[in-house]
């Protein structure tokens, strides 16, 4: 007796898995065409900032000059040196200055960003509101961030100095662009004076994709003007307003131009890695002034990578989750 054998089809042979296979030939067609497209970019980036990276750290392993070498005879040029620019960096005077430049740095980037973040968003605030005369305000409060560095720090030097506006308002004698505390609080002030636009300018493009039926929302359910803006407006704009502290740190990390104008170079009060590095250079120990700027590098990307874990600033989080989100349908 003949029976009518039934076969059960494969699962690679049913429709939804060719058109899991064509989904997954669409994606990988696509990320050869994104590679293909970023490959110049990326070319590019390896040029002007991986070569000078490692450019610079090999510097640091070197010195130049006359020395002597193992056994005793006296070398010229370029000298390998290992990491003994990296510890004579830590030993001596040089210690000294170095821990300095340090906490010059640190107190720089600490007090300027908060100032700034406080008076940034304030701005922000403001310009956001609907009134007359808006478009003035908003040019106004700009205009201290699109003045060069160097042209504001001699602006405040007029300022600061014994005979200045500064000191005429106070009614003190103060000797702002000496050396000491005044100078580091000449510093700051000129530097939140000048940069806390920046601040406020982003914060301004978070606070204008905030839909305003959210606020009448809460104006309906009761909540004032203070629950409304720890409740919605600062959650909201978190996202723009870490990225904007972030820029901030990194810039004031690599602090140069403003006290070197404003109170002038090897000025024990003010002067940042970034002058330690410089003047190295300028006396032309540059396996030293490169093991300087190597530590502020390090020290500069650690504050990055911790600023992102611990705060949140997921800058590349939505590619992320795109890419994610791709592979899950892909799968």
């Amino acid at each position: 007796m003949n029976t009518a054998a039934t076969e059960t089809p494969s699962a690679a042979g049913t429709p939804a898995a060719g058109a899991a296979r064509r989904r997954g030939r669409d994606v990988q067609g696509t990320r050869r065409l994104a590679a293909l497209l970023l490959s110049p970019t990326l070319l590019v980036l390896a040029l002007v900032i991986g070569y000078p990276v490692l450019a610079g750290f090999r510097e640091s392993l070197y010195a130049r000059g006359e020395g002597l070498d193992a056994q005793g005879f006296v070398v010229e040029g370029d000298r390998f040196v290992g990491l003994d620019n990296y510890t004579a960096i830590f030993q001596g005077d040089r210690a000294d200055a170095f821990w300095n430049a340090f906490s010059n740095t640190t107190f720089f980037t600490l007090t300027t960003v908060v100032l700034e973040t406080l008076i940034g968003v304030a701005m922000a605030l403001i310009m956001h509101q609907a009134f007359k005369g808006r478009a003035i305000v908003r040019a106004s409060i700009l205009v201290p961030w699109a003045i060069p560095t160097a042209i504001s720090g001699l602006l405040w030097r007029w300022i600061f100095q014994a005979d200045g506006a500064a000191n005429a308002l106070l009614r003190e004698q103060i000797l702002w662009t000496a050396d000491g505390f005044p100078a580091k609080a000449a510093v700051v002030i000129a530097e939140v004076w000048k940069t806390s636009p920046f601040i406020g300018l982003l914060v301004l493009a978070g606070l204008q994709m905030i839909p305003r039926d959210v606020y009448e929302a809460a104006r309906v359910d009761g909540a004032g003007p203070v629950q409304q803006f720890f409740r919605i407006t600062l959650p909201l704009v978190k996202p723009a307003l870490l990225v904007a502290v972030l820029f901030r740190m990194l810039d004031v990390l690599r602090m140069f131009d403003l006290p070197a104008v404003l109170i002038g170079v090897n000025q024990k009060s003010v002067e940042t890695l970034t002058m330690i590095a410089w003047f190295e250079a300028s006396n032309l120990r540059y396996g030293s002034a490169a093991a300087y700027a190597t530590i502020l590098f390090l020290y500069i990307a650690l504050i990055a990578y911790l600023f992102v874990k611990l705060l949140g600033a997921d800058i590349i989080g939505e590619a992320r989750r795109q890419t994610k989100r791709e592979r899950r349908k892909a799968a």
